[in-house]
């Protein structure tokens, strides 16, 4: 049987999506270019070492800390007492959850008066080449079947580049860490261009890639018509190995 051919449930999402989506990563810059412009882009690791810290080890566990960073971030402008930019509800992700950060917006829309994004954050850094290409984001089966259960399902990746350095703290003379947001990117996962997904079948149902995670192309499209390019993705790297595990096997290996 071809692809073509299989009844698959088509997932249509509502008429204000596009809108819901462009509102919700608009927000999320919004926030996050505050948080850079009024100096609270830096998270510092105290220390009792005296000689100073490996930058790149300081890479390693840079991405924990930088969600940590998000989640604060996302916190406190829900708690500023102005709450400029309509949240409801900032929650942390629950462990092997898709999302690091769920946000609810207020806004009003025909059939509810709330928007939820669901937000995966990864750390890149400034220092590191090649560091965010093709980071892993999650199964084809999870992504999938989250789209298909909840059309208007907003999934957002928040791209946050930060550089590392030592420096000494004045009071205990110890060397600290210090991670400095230095540039973001968010966008709808939905809306990457077709060049920009990739999959690796390793894992599982396999992983669902982003080839450089920083630097993307944005299209339009439908919530059914991505499945499609999930599914055309996933049935290709499939075939490519079972074809390879064929040769493989006729080779004795």
């Amino acid at each position: 049987m071809t692809y073509e051919s299989h009844d698959l449930k088509k997932p249509v999402e509502s008429e204000d999506y596009q809108d819901c989506s462009e509102f919700v990563v608009s927000s999320i810059e919004s926030i996050m270019k505050e948080a850079m412009d009024t100096g609270r882009n830096r998270i510092e690791i105290n220390t009792n070492l005296k000689l100073g810290i490996p930058m790149e080890n300081v890479n390693k566990i840079a991405g924990p800390f930088v969600e940590a960073w998000a989640f604060e971030i996302f916190t406190e402008s829900l708690e500023d007492g102005e709450n400029r930019y309509d949240l409801i509800n900032v929650e942390a992700g629950e462990r092997l959850n898709m999302a690091d950060v769920i946000l609810q917006f207020k806004k009003t829309r025909k059939r509810s008066s709330a928007v939820t994004g669901h937000v995966d954050v990864k750390a890149t850094s400034k220092d590191i080449e090649g560091s965010g290409k093709s980071p892993n984001i999650t199964s084809y089966a999870r992504i999938r079947s989250a789209y298909v259960k909840d059309p208007d399902f907003i999934f957002v990746i928040l791209s946050i580049k930060h550089r590392v350095f030592s420096a000494r703290d004045e009071e205990t003379k110890m060397m600290m860490g210090v991670m400095e947001v230095v540039d973001f990117n968010a966008y709808d996962l939905k809306y990457l261009s077709d060049s920009d997904i990739s999959y690796n079948p390793a894992l599982g149902t396999g992983q669902i890639q982003v080839r450089d995670i920083h630097y993307v192309t944005i299209v339009k499209r439908t919530t059914w018509e991505f499945c499609q390019l999930l599914d055309k993705n996933f049935l290709r790297q499939k075939k490519a190995m079972d074809n390879g595990l064929n040769m493989q096997n006729r080779m004795g290996g």
